[in-house]
C-alpha cells in the first residue's frame, strides 16, 4: 500500500468514525444542557463552592462567574508550581521560577496549554495530575458553557437570562468530559501508552549510553488533553513520544478525540434551537474547511520537489515514521483547526507552504471545527457576520434563527473577530522591533519569522501549539505569551455573553419569504467564503512575509 493510499484510508475511516458519534453524542449533550435534575455528586459540588444551579443568570453575572472561576484556577495552579519542590511526588524536580510558573498556569487555564519547559524534566506527578490534568477538564468546560449560553441566546426570547454558569461547567465535567475521557483513558493504555506513578529509571539506549525517563498518569492526562483539545503533553515531544502516541491506530485515535465534541456540538446547537438543519448547516461549513485544509496538506506534503522528498514518499523531514506523512498531514490540520496545540510531528519541519496551512489553520479563529465550546461560538459569530452580509447585497434587515441582527449584535460580533488578529500581530511586530527577542530565534529570514508569528498565533487563538525552532522559554516570550493567552480566551468572551444576552431579550422576528434560508447549502457556501475572505484580507500581509515568501522561494 502506498503512503498517499494509506492516508486517504485514514482520513476515511476518521470521518466515518465521527459520523458514528454525531448524533447519539450531540443529543446527548443537548440533554446535559437542558437537564433539570442534577446528579447527587453534582450536589455536592455546588455545596462545597456554595452556588445555587437553579438561579438563572444574566450575561454580566455569567461572565463575573467565568472570570472568578478562571482567576481562582490561575492562582492555585501558579502557587502549585511554585511550591512544587516540598510536595510529595516532585520526582526532585524544585519549584518553578515565577515568569514561566505565571505563563504555565495562564496557558492551561485558558485552554491554551502553550508549554515552554520540558514537561518530563520540570513538572512531578502532583502539579502533573492535581494541576494540569484538572484544569484540562474544568478549561474545556469553561469553553462549552459559553458556547452553550449563546444557543440559549439565539434560542430563547423576551429574557435577558442565558441559564447558570456553575450548573453548565458541573454537568460539562461530571456528565461528558470524565466519562468519555476515563474511556478513552481505558484505550489508549490497552493499545501501549503508560499510567503510572514510578519515578526516574536509567534507560538504555541502542546505540550505547543511557539517559533518564520518568513515568507518570499519562494515558489519562492524553485522554482529555485531545478530547477537551487543550494539547498539553506529559512530555516534550508531546504526542510523538511513544508513551504518550504509541501506534498508528492510537494517532488516528487521537485525532478523533481532538473532533469528536467540536463536530457534536453543532449537533447539539441544533437540538436547542429547535431546527436540526441549522446544525447541518454549520457541521458542513466546519467539514468543507477541515477536509479543504487536510487535502491540501497531504498535496504539499506528499508532492513537494526535491531527489530526497520523493525518495522518501514525501517530506518526512520532522515526522515520525511510525505515523508518515498521511498521519502526520492529518493531526497537524486538526490540531491546528482546533484549539488543541498538540502535535505529532514538528510543524516547522513541514514544507514552507505546509507550515503556513498550519498558521492559516490557526488564524481562521480555529472554528473548524475549533475548540471545545469555543469552536461553537466562534462560528455561530463568523455566522452572524455572514448573514449581515447578505442582508446588505439585497437591503434587507439581517435576521438569524428568529433574531434580527442590529447594529448592537453587529458591534459585538465585529469587535469578537478583530481581537485575535490584533493580539497577534502587534505582539509579533513588537517582539521583532526590539533587539532581544529575536535572539530567540533558531532560524533567520522568513522561516525565523514564521517562528515568532506562530508563537502569537497560536497564544491568541489559545492553540498552544509551537513551530519548534522558537527559544520561547524566556521572561520576555512567557511574559508576552501570557498576556496573549489571558486576552485572548477572556475579551471575546465578553463579547460573546453580551450578544447571547442581546439575542434573549429580543422578541422572535417570523420568518417571510425574504428571510434567507440559513439551513441551505447557499448560506454554507457565503459562511465558507466569509470566513476565508476575512481571515485572508486580516493575516495576508503577515503570511507574506514568512510562509508565502519561504515556500515560493524553495
Amino acid at each position: 500500500m502506498g503512503p498517499v493510499l494509506a492516508g486517504v484510508l485514514q482520513l476515511l475511516a476518521l470521518i466515518g468514525a465521527l459520523a458514528l458519534a454525531y448524533i447519539p453524542l450531540g443529543n446527548h449533550m443537548a440533554r446535559v444542557y437542558s437537564a433539570d435534575r442534577h446528579w447527587r455528586v453534582e450536589r455536592w459540588i455546588y455545596r462545597g463552592v456554595g452556588a445555587d444551579p437553579d438561579t438563572e443568570m444574566r450575561w454580566p453575572a455569567y461572565l463575573r462567574a467565568v472570570l472568578a472561576f478562571s482567576l481562582v484556577g490561575v492562582l492555585f495552579l501558579y502557587l502549585l508550581q511554585r511550591l512544587q519542590g516540598v510536595l510529595p511526588g516532585s520526582l526532585g524536580f524544585s519549584s518553578v521560577n515565577p515568569a514561566q510558573s505565571f505563563n504555565t498556569a495562564v496557558s492551561f487555564v485558558t485552554n491554551t496549554n502553550w508549554q515552554s519547559y520540558y514537561g518530563e524534566q520540570t513538572m512531578g506527578h502532583v502539579v502533573q495530575t492535581a494541576g494540569l490534568a484538572v484544569q484540562n477538564f474544568v478549561s474545556a468546560a469553561v469553553g462549552m458553557a459559553v458556547a452553550v449560553a449563546l444557543v440559549r441566546g439565539f434560542a430563547r426570547s423576551r429574557t435577558g437570562e442565558i441559564g447558570n454558569f456553575w450548573a453548565d461547567l458541573v454537568r460539562g465535567t461530571v456528565r461528558i468530559l470524565v466519562p468519555v475521557a476515563a474511556v478513552a483513558a481505558v484505550v489508549l493504555v490497552a493499545c501501549g501508552a503508560i499510567q503510572n506513578f514510578s519515578g526516574i529509571h536509567e534507560v538504555g539506549q541502542f546505540m550505547g549510553g543511557s539517559q533518564q525517563w520518568n513515568g507518570g498518569a499519562v494515558a489519562s492526562q492524553e485522554a482529555i488533553k485531545e478530547l477537551g483539545t487543550n494539547g498539553g503533553g506529559y512530555f516534550n515531544a508531546n504526542s510523538a513520544h511513544p508513551f504518550e502516541n504509541p501506534t498508528p491506530f492510537t494517532n488516528l485515535f487521537e485525532i478523533f478525540l481532538i473532533l469528536l465534541i467540536p463536530f457534536a456540538l453543532t449537533r447539539t446547537f441544533g437540538v436547542m434551537v429547535g431546527s436540526v438543519r441549522q446544525g447541518y448547516a454549520i457541521l458542513a461549513t466546519m467539514f468543507t474547511i477541515w477536509v479543504g485544509f487536510v487535502a491540501l496538506m497531504m498535496w504539499t506534503e506528499f508532492t513537494h520537489h526535491g531527489p530526497a522528498l520523493q525518495l522518501a514518499g514525501g517530506a518526512m523531514e520532522g515526522k515520525e515514521v511510525r505515523f508518515g506523512v498521511g498521519g502526520s498531514s492529518i493531526f497537524a490540520v486538526s490540531t491546528t483547526l482546533t484549539s488543541t496545540g498538540a502535535v505529532d510531528s514538528f510543524h516547522s519541519s513541514f514544507t514552507g507552504l505546509g507550515g503556513g496551512i498550519t498558521l492559516l489553520s490557526m488564524m481562521l479563529g480555529e472554528i473548524a471545527p475549533g475548540g471545545t465550546g469555543s469552536g461553537l461560538y466562534g462560528i455561530l459569530i463568523m455566522a452572524v457576520i455572514a448573514v449581515f452580509i447578505a442582508g446588505l447585497m439585497v437591503g434587507r434587515t439581517p435576521e438569524y434563527l428568529g433574531k434580527k441582527i442590529g447594529p448592537r449584535e453587529i458591534k459585538l460580533s465585529a469587535v469578537y473577530i478583530l481581537i485575535t488578529p490584533a493580539l497577534a500581530l502587534v505582539l509579533t511586530a513588537l517582539s521583532m522591533a526590539l533587539p532581544t527577542p529575536p535572539h530567540s530565534m533558531l532560524n533567520s529570514g522568513a522561516h525565523g519569522f514564521s517562528e515568532v508569528l506562530y508563537a502569537f498565533t497560536s497564544a491568541a487563538n489559545n492553540n498552544g501549539s509551537a513551530f519548534a525552532g522558537l527559544n520561547a522559554n524566556t521572561d520576555w516570550f512567557n511574559t508576552m505569551t501570557g498576556i496573549a493567552m489571558l486576552l485572548g480566551r477572556f475579551l471575546p468572551m465578553v463579547f460573546v455573553l453580551a450578544l447571547a444576552g442581546s439575542l434573549a431579550g429580543q422578541r422572535p422576528v417570523p420568518a417571510t419569504a425574504g428571510t434567507l434560508r440559513t439551513e441551505k447549502p447557499l448560506f454554507t457556501g457565503l459562511l465558507v467564503g466569509a470566513i476565508l475572505i476575512i481571515t485572508g484580507l486580516t493575516y495576508f500581509p503577515a503570511l507574506a512575509l514568512g510562509p508565502l515568501a519561504e515556500g515560493l522561494a524553495s
